[in-house]
């Protein structure tokens, strides 16, 4: 909304609520709920301790450098997704992938890049290993340690997964998200702990990613009943 008149929170209160959505109705494109976003935004642009600055200051076109740059990592990452589509629509295991919640084009892509073909893993926990997602416990002589991700494995496969889960817990409900919900209900605004859920709604991703592939069915959100291994996938089979 920078380039459309509204640099500082002052530009904004001085319109009144109803001015402002009016006036940056068309700014914000396409979103859910678009009239709550812009009146949070007017809150949050009243109750800002932000001063006042002139729309020709360095620090106004230091922002439209920063946000000229995220424009443009936008647009690069739309150019990758829509060559991912190009080049793997007709693979079968890219269109496996591409059914599990947060798994986007680029996801897949990168899934499919570094790990190759899936079933040469025998075992999720094979596959959860060369991730570097399973579980270490640092031990010496008497004393152990806490136990943590091991971090041994593909750095890439394990980023791509944490952003898969970032993804999944925030989409309608889901099993990932049913997953992230319940490990913050104990405390919901606790860094650690919701790093905690990421790091275990991954996990799970990765196990459905590898068990999807498996078994040549595509992932079904919370369905229910006893797994079958030439049935569609439940997700008790991921859970495992």
């Amino acid at each position: 909304m920078t380039t459309k008149g509204f640099p500082t929170p002052s530009m904004i209160t001085t319109l009144s609520k109803e001015e402002f959505v009016a006036a940056a109705w068309d700014v914000v494109g396409r979103k859910v709920s678009k009239e709550r976003l812009l009146l949070d935004i007017y809150e949050t642009a009243a109750a800002s301790v932000g001063l006042p600055v002139d729309e020709d200051s360095d620090a106004i076109r230091m922002f439209r450098m920063v946000l000229a740059e995220g424009r443009s990592l936008i647009r690069q990452r739309q150019i990758i997704e829509q060559r991912a589509v190009e080049l793997l629509s007709d693979n079968p295991d890219y269109q496996l992938l591409r059914t599990i919640t947060g798994i986007g084009p680029i996801n897949a892509l990168t899934i499919l890049a570094e790990a190759g073909d899936l079933r040469r893993f025998r075992h999720h926990r094979q596959f959860l290993k060369f991730c570097g997602m399973d579980l270490a416990t640092n031990q010496s002589g008497m004393f152990r340690g806490h136990t943590k991700l091991s971090k041994y494995g593909n750095a890439r496969l394990r980023r791509t997964f944490w952003m898969a889960a970032q993804v999944a817990a925030i989409q309608k409900m889901n099993s990932f998200r049913d997953k992230f919900e319940r490990y913050i209900a104990q405390d919901r605004h606790n860094p650690h702990v919701r790093r905690k859920a990421y790091t275990a709604v991954a996990a799970k991703i990765a196990r459905t990613t590898h068990a999807i592939i498996k078994s040549g069915q595509p992932y079904r959100p919370f369905f229910e009943g006893a797994a079958q291994a030439e049935g569609p996938l439940s997700v008790r089979a991921v859970e495992a």
